[in-house]
């Protein structure tokens, strides 16, 4: 694909000139996009009827699922992009770790990756592990038309941070005690999941996905210079993997503010931001040449109209300057959300945002 992101030598896609993908790619856009993270779940009735007694790493493998659950909440809420129904670790169960999903809990890896000899489980990942991703996308793209569909992946260190913790942590300190005490292991480990996470993104890619997202939910909890050290070089090659495809690549963490420049350094297009950062800072911080994507406050939407108004013109004026800006929450939608207030959130930004 050339770098404007339509294939070479033909003519664009139908997304091609999507707000969204227009914003993503620094251009003038008709209005700012918007789309949330976790705009598929637990908020829609829909889901959770159609996810009826069905576990979660079940829903992700069947296309028929997969497929009608991305395409609710464009549906319902009118968002400028679908993202791929899936959860990070759906490569890690591909290539044969035996972990579940509990709810209430989280991610559950039976045997934790601690020793050299556990990195001999973690396999390369084939586009036949995830063949049910191919025929979801497939699908997915001939419903969407136009509207762009992210694919999305778990970055290395989150995913490490599972693997080595064996289920979700606070203090992480099983993958920091390793990180610090044996180097040389934990930059293998990450390089091996650099590799199995580039492999799941091209696979979405070639599919049909017109931008991914790195998830790198738990940076936040690393020093800027440990980031630097010893989780950059890891995220890095995971972009790299994917720049030769040409679209755009979308960096997020939660409570990452420190490290906003390092995240851009390492490879993205457009670097997400949570809520404690403004966005004009955190344009500050990265630098020019990315845009931007954020970055309301989730629980703002539990205080009704008049409150969510108030505070979205405010994350709207501190981008006004931005070379590009895709509208979203500063972290996933809370699954008590009222599904109307984020139809109502997407009509307003569009609305207040028309040029």
């Amino acid at each position: 694909m050339s770098a404007n992101g339509s294939p070479t030598g033909q003519q664009p896609t139908p997304t091609y000139d999507s707000a969204f993908l227009k914003a993503c790619r620094r251009e003038p856009v008709p209005h700012t996009p918007v789309w949330f993270m976790r705009q598929a779940g637990r908020s829609l009735p829909e889901y959770r009827k159609v996810r009826e007694g069905i576990g979660m790493l079940e829903s992700c493998m069947r296309p028929d699922l997969v497929t009608e659950i991305t395409l609710q909440p464009v549906r319902r809420h009118g968002v400028d992009a679908a993202i791929y129904f899936s959860d990070i670790v759906v490569p890690l169960k591909a290539i044969g770790i035996d972990l579940d999903i509990k709810p209430g809990v989280g991610p559950v890896v039976q045997q934790p990756v601690r020793t050299r000899a556990d990195l001999a489980r973690l396999r390369d990942l084939t586009p036949e592990d995830v063949s049910y991703v191919t025929e979801a996308i497939g699908l997915l793209t001939r419903e969407l038309g136009s509207t762009p569909l992210i694919g999305f992946a778990g970055a290395p260190f989150t995913l490490a941070s599972y693997l080595v913790e064996g289920g979700p942590s606070r203090t992480y300190e099983n993958a920091k005690a390793m990180m610090y005490g044996d180097p040389e292991l934990w930059a293998d480990l990450l390089d091996r999941l650099a590799e199995i996470t580039a492999g799941f993104l091209k696979v979405q890619i070639e599919a049909g996905a017109s931008a991914v997202q790195l998830f790198d939910s738990w940076a936040g909890a690393l020093a800027p210079a440990d980031y630097r050290r010893s989780v950059l070089p890891a995220s890095a090659k995971v972009f790299d993997a994917v720049a030769g495809y040409g679209v755009p690549r979308i960096h997020f963490g939660v409570g990452t503010g420190e490290l906003l420049g390092l995240m851009g350094e390492a490879g993205a297009d457009v670097v997400g931001v949570d809520w404690r950062v403004p966005l004009d800072e955190a344009a500050r911080r990265v630098g020019p040449g990315k845009a931007l994507q954020g970055n309301l406050d989730p629980t703002v939407l539990f205080a009704g109209r008049e409150a969510v108004e108030t505070k979205t013109r405010e994350v709207l004026e501190t981008a006004a300057g931005l070379e590009g800006h895709v509208f979203n929450l500063g972290h996933g939608v809370m699954p008590s959300t009222d599904p109307d207030a984020l139809t109502h959130l997407v009509e307003y930004v569009h609305t207040q945002t028309a040029r």
